[in-house]
This record gives structure tokens, sequence and C-alpha cells, in this order.
């Protein structure tokens, strides 16, 4: 063989590095998993585009122990097996290892969700099923998104804004009033009836596997759809659905309604999804009816349903309008809706109750917090909003010193003069229409 020439250069592979702006783009997955080459592959596109060999990558123990930070975070109660977020961290060495070689031979299989049911948002007489998965299942689902969710990512549509990242209720609230301004005040209000209990299992993991091929990350994620429930003792299995609580279950609600964003979008009609909530505006009725029927074939060949008596046409420039994202849309204007106001007051009366024996200040304070972090949401709300929802919240605390002054019934008359408004704002109560002042100033400053 003949030698190869003294001097001649050696050729030596740079590692693949992805454009900065790659980087920024992507700046929110797991670098655990996600490193410049994976990055370069998912702008690129994988060969015959489909992922292969990603089980290796939710089983690394570096990906399982930053999915546990998350789910710390989160923090959450413990499932059947009882261990608490505390319990599992005390051995999380252990647990990280077990887990990551369960993983890895095909061994790993959840453990039966605890449901339990809560209150609606607004309507605590009515109730809603939720799953509470084992810690150590917690913690294999976030690690399972971490690795799935760019791969879908890249390709969901961008009218799409329910538990994705980088993006949230508010970017939805601007696209619908942006889009009510430049007049497609015709609006699809659609419901789905039950969606996340709906989902059909089959159709969902063929969705899943157009994309990736990992066969171990296949039947896991059918594990989990499989997942038993433990409820009042008994367990059954769910033949459809993904279980509400589970942290897998959001991006394979959004996998299964991309289909429906992408025909919406191709048919040009605008829509906003969040999660299983979602508007389409259009410019006349007959546009609406024309994008709703198209909603309806859709759903009914993809195993769900519109819920007859919440899906409707509206048009917003007339009385009635529409509720979107806890606001209600009508004539130009934009406030919280009757549920976001009713969950307000809920939350205030369990500050307020008149046998309260916190003092007043502690009250304030508490009461203050809970004012602001629904003030932050709902600040874009029209002026006429915070006025009558500030005196209710005084009426609620003069009650409290009524009751204190060996008075009875709620707050009113003489008590405005014996405790003003001052009074209470020398206390530190946060004053809705005051805020909500100071936030025009600042925006028109």
């Amino acid at each position: 063989m003949p030698e190869e020439p003294q001097g001649s250069p050696v050729t030596v592979r740079k590692p693949t590095r992805p454009d900065p702006e790659v980087r920024a783009r992507w700046a929110w997955t797991e670098p655990t998993v996600w490193t410049d080459r994976m990055l370069t592959a998912l702008e690129k596109g994988v060969k015959g585009g489909r992922w292969h060999s990603l089980i290796d990558k939710v089983a690394r123990p570096g990906v399982l122990r930053a999915a546990f930070a998350q789910v710390k975070a989160n923090r959450g109660a413990a499932g059947v097996d009882h261990q608490t977020v505390a319990m599992v961290q005390e051995r999380l060495d252990a647990t990280v290892q077990h887990l990551s070689k369960g993983l890895l031979a095909g061994t790993y299989a959840p453990q039966p969700v605890r449901r339990v049911w809560i209150p609606k948002v607004g309507r605590p007489a009515q109730q809603r099923p939720l799953g509470i998965p084992t810690v150590r299942d917690r913690i294999v689902q976030t690690a399972l998104r971490m690795v799935l969710e760019p791969i879908f990512e890249r390709d969901f549509a961008q009218h799409s804004y329910g538990f994705r990242p980088q993006r949230g209720c508010k970017d939805a609230l601007r696209r619908v009033d942006g889009l009510l301004k430049e007049g497609l005040t015709w609006v699809v209000d659609a419901d789905i009836r039950s969606y996340f209990d709906t989902i059909p299992h089959e159709p969902l993991m063929a969705l899943v596997r157009g994309k990736v091929a990992d066969g171990k990350v296949l039947r896991l994620l059918e594990a989990y759809l499989g997942q038993g429930v433990l409820e009042q003792g008994r367990t059954w299995t769910p033949e459809q659905g993904s279980p509400q609580g589970a942290v897998i279950s959001p991006l394979l609600s959004n996998i299964y309604l991309d289909g429906l964003d992408h025909v919406v979008a191709q048919a040009g009609f605008c829509m906003t999804r969040y999660a299983d909530d979602f508007v389409i505006q259009c410019r006349n009725e007959d546009e609406a009816q024309r994008a709703l029927d198209l909603v309806r074939e859709w759903t009914a060949s993809h195993g769900l349903a519109l819920h007859p008596e919440k899906t409707r046409l509206v048009d917003a420039t007339q009385h009635g309008g529409f509720d979107f994202l806890g606001y209600h849309f009508e004539r130009g204007y934009r406030w919280p809706c009757a549920k976001s106001v009713g969950k307000l007051k809920d939350a205030v009366r369990s500050h307020t109750g008149r046998c309260n024996g916190q003092s007043l200040s502690t009250i304030i304070t508490e009461l203050t917090q809970t004012l602001r972090g629904w003030f932050v949401y709902f600040q874009h709300s029209h002026r006429t909003t915070f006025p009558g929802l500030d005196g209710w919240v005084r009426m609620r605390l003069r009650s409290i010193l009524r009751h204190r002054h060996k008075g009875t019934g709620r707050g009113r008359g003489h008590d405005h003069w014996r405790w003003p408004n001052a009074y209470f704002a020398a206390h530190g109560l946060l004053s809705l229409t005051g805020a909500h002042a100071l936030a025009r100033q600042s925006r028109h400053g």
C-alpha cells in the first residue's frame, strides 16, 4: 500500500453547530437532549421524516433528573403509591437509576392514576375529573415530553397557543382582539364536547407514528393512554381519551387537533386555538357558516363531536358577544366573563368570612395578593369593569367590621362613613380602579 505523502493535510470533521438563531429559537428545549447536532437535524429534517433511537434520551439520568426538577417545581399530590415529591427526592439517585434501567429494558410500566373530582372553575356546584399519576410516572412523562415536544412543535400551526413553549393566553387574546379590529367580527364560537375524554387512541397513535419510529417510546405512550384509573377503590381502564392531569396529555391533545388547525388555515379562515378552546373569526355570516361546516365535518371524521348548545355563530358587533380565555368580547369592548368574575368572588369570599378571626391588616394583605394576580390578567378590560368590584370587596370588609362591632347583616349605610374607602386604602387594600388608571397611564405615557 503506497504511503501517504508526508505533510499532506489531515481532514478533520468539525462538529455540526446550528446557526445562533436556531439555538435561540429552541432555547426552551432541554439541553441534555437537544444538543447542537440534534437541533440541526430538527431544523433540516431527519431522513424519512421519522425519529429513531429516542428511548435512550428519555432514559438518560441527566434528563430524568431535569424532569424531576420540573415535577418538584409543580408540586402536586401523591399518586396511588402514596409517595410524595419529598419522599422521592430522598431516594432520587436510586429512583433515577431504577427508572433508567426499566425504560431501556422495556420493563417500566406506569401505575394506575388516582382520580379525584374537583369543582369546575366558576361553577363550584359542578365537578370535573382530575387524574393524579404517581411522582415517578410524572418524572418519566416529563422526560418523554422533553424529548418529543420539539419534534411536533416544529410543525404546529402558528395560531395554536395552548400548552406550547413561549406562548400563552395573552398571545391568543391579542390575536383575537387584533382580528376584531380588522373587521373579522363574525365568530364561530365552538366547543368540543369532553375533548380530553374522547380523543380516539389509535388515530392519535397513528399521528405519533408518523414522526416517531422508536418502538419503546411508542409502547410507552400506549401504556400511558391505557393507564388504569383508580376511583373509589375500583380500577378500570379507559378505552379513549387522554387523562387530565397527566404531564403528557397537553402535548397529545395538541398533536390530535393540529390537523384541524391546518385544515382551517388552508381553507383561508382565521382561527385562534388554546387547547380545546377555539374561535374562528370571519368577515360575514356566510363565511362563518362555511367555517363551522368545515369544523363539524373534520371533528365528525376524527371521532369528536361539537357541543350542540355551546357551539354557535356570533356577531361580535351586537349585544351578546362571545367568551374566550376568561374575557368577554362585545361591540368593540372586552371585560371579564361571568365565570371569571365568579371565580374572583369565590376567592374573595374565602378571605372575607364575617367570622374571620385574623387581623384586618392580615386579611387585606392576603386579599390584595388575590386581587393583584387577577388584575394582572384582566387589566386590559374596559374601565367600567373595576369600580363595582372594588365596592363589592369593600362591602365584604365592612361586613367583617360590622360583625366585630356586634352588628348584623352586610356592611352598608352608615358603615360607609364609619369606614370610608380611604380607611381600607390606608391598610394597603389594592384598588382595581386605581390600578387600571395607572396601567393606562403607563401604556399611553
